[in-house]
């Protein structure tokens, strides 16, 4: 089941605070970035943020699941901390400095 535009624009409107936060459709479901970062997935309607150090500390136990078969677990976020603006800004703000960005993919030589 793929997740709808419904709930990834809901989610993005709770991240306005963030300057630069924006949201990319891939295979039927989301990635939520933030300074060119993946930061989250949204997948089967579920809000996935990939787990660091601060973001453990920030949500103190929670919840670990994968976004999609056989994909390394992300923290689960509960539908409940969605509504809370302030709480998710601030989950994708400290998480952000322990992601790498993206590598750039080479063009293949002819």
């Amino acid at each position: 089941m793929a997740s709808t535009a419904e709930t990834m624009e809901y989610i993005l409107e709770r991240l306005q605070a963030l300057p630069g936060v924006y949201s990319r459709k891939m295979f039927g479901e989301y990635a939520f970035y933030y300074m060119d970062k993946v930061i989250a997935m949204l997948c089967d309607d579920q809000l996935f943020v990939k787990p660091t150090i601060a973001g453990k500390a920030y949500l103190g136990n929670p919840e670990y699941a994968p976004p999609y078969s056989g994909a390394k677990d992300y923290f689960l976020i509960p539908e409940d901390m969605w509504d809370d603006s302030i709480s998710l800004c601030e989950l994708f703000r400290i998480s952000e400095p322990e992601i790498k960005k993206p590598a750039r993919k080479k063009p293949k030589s002819t």
